[in-house]
């Protein structure tokens, strides 16, 4: 028996997507309606993002861990990505403070974990949908140290504020030493092109210490009832 190595035609893809695609909206759409019941009654929160390649005894973890416990203490839901360094961190803090602990973990190729520490957790295989998730509940993000995947999630967030799309939450960086040069770029080269305006700039706010994200946090929302 031989089989044809002939690459697939336009029409044999077409027919693939035919049968393919409209099904997968269906594991779309379930995503978002499991995504939506978990977090209906986690409000205020707020999202947590840093690289997942920190142990606990980085100084970022040990950060992530005192900013999630404190806000958890003032009735905030803590998000994360569910999985490593400090995306642990912060659910290990808001689950010590006795808070929501939510860790929304994603499917990879390298398969990634989710910690022990989240209380509420919800699994995706679709990035966007998870993405949905961030934003939607959160009532403002901390932004710790990390990779390609944190500036993806700072960079939706205040793309989706600049254009109105969600309503304005603060931004916070935390650690001067890594994201001044990244702060000073937006400002000297985007900023002077005319690229973005002064506005745009003020979305984000840079600390250095735990009281100082909390502080940013409490001064946007100062009477904020939380649970």
């Amino acid at each position: 028996m031989t089989t044809s190595c002939k690459k697939p035609g336009p029409e044999f893809l077409l027919d693939d997507f035919k049968q393919q695609d409209p099904w997968r909206m269906f594991r779309i759409m379930a995503e978002f309606v499991e995504g939506f019941e978990a977090l209906a009654d986690c409000n205020p929160a707020v999202s947590i993002f840093g690289s997942a390649r920190v142990t606990p005894d980085h100084a970022d973890y040990q950060m992530a861990e005192a900013i999630a416990r404190q806000l958890a203490r003032e009735g905030f839901a803590i998000i994360t990505g569910g999985g490593p360094g400090v995306m642990e961190a912060a659910n290990k803090g808001a689950s010590a403070a006795g808070g929501r602990s939510v860790g929304l973990n994603i499917e990879l190729p390298m398969e990634q974990s989710p910690n022990p520490f989240s209380n509420i957790r919800v699994s995706f295989r679709y990035f966007f949908v998870r993405k949905v998730m961030f934003v939607k509940y959160a009532s403002g993000f901390v932004i710790l140290p990390g990779g390609f995947g944190t500036l993806d999630e700072l960079f939706e967030s205040i793309t989706l504020i600049q254009t109105g799309k969600i309503r304005p939450f603060p931004v916070v960086l935390v650690g001067r030493a890594y994201w001044t040069g990244l702060v000073t770029w937006i400002r000297d080269v985007m900023m002077k092109d005319q690229k973005i305006s002064e506005r745009d700039l003020a979305i984000l706010r840079v600390v250095d210490t735990a009281d100082e994200a909390i502080a940013v946090i409490n001064e946007f929302y100062p009477a904020v009832p939380r649970a």
